[in-house]
């Protein structure tokens, strides 16, 4: 039951797309990730994913529509809607929360997939 500093974390790491578990929470991986570019098209057949950005503006496009999520916001992308996670070209800090069955790019293989996330 010790505190941690998110900011400490994120000096823990420099790798994107990477993320790195910090907590578990009821069935949950607290994860955090420095994201840039983009991902990969991607959906989650049983998960919802919550998205905190703590740093920068992040990017989701959807088939439909592109969401902006800047920083102190979050953004919930319910299971099964396919989306693209993306930046402007600058880093941005993200924390999840998500399932810890959660696949990190759900059924695609991309050369960005991490799934061997580790604690941090």
């Amino acid at each position: 039951m010790d505190k941690i500093n998110l900011n400490k974390k994120f000096g823990q790491f420099t790798e994107h797309w990477t993320p790195k578990i910090i907590g578990e929470l009821n069935g949950q991986h607290i994860k955090l990730a420095k994201v840039k570019d983009e991902l990969v098209w991607h959906s989650h057949a049983n998960e919802d994913e919550l998205f905190i950005v703590q740093k920068g503006t992040l990017y989701m496009d959807f088939r439909d529509k592109t969401v902006e999520v800047h920083e102190g916001e979050i953004l919930v992308v319910p299971k099964g809607v396919e989306h693209l996670p993306r930046t402007n070209g600058e880093e941005v800090w993200l924390m999840l929360i998500e399932p810890i069955s959660t696949q990190h790019t759900g059924d695609v293989v991309h050369e960005k997939t991490t799934n061997d996330q580790e604690w941090i």
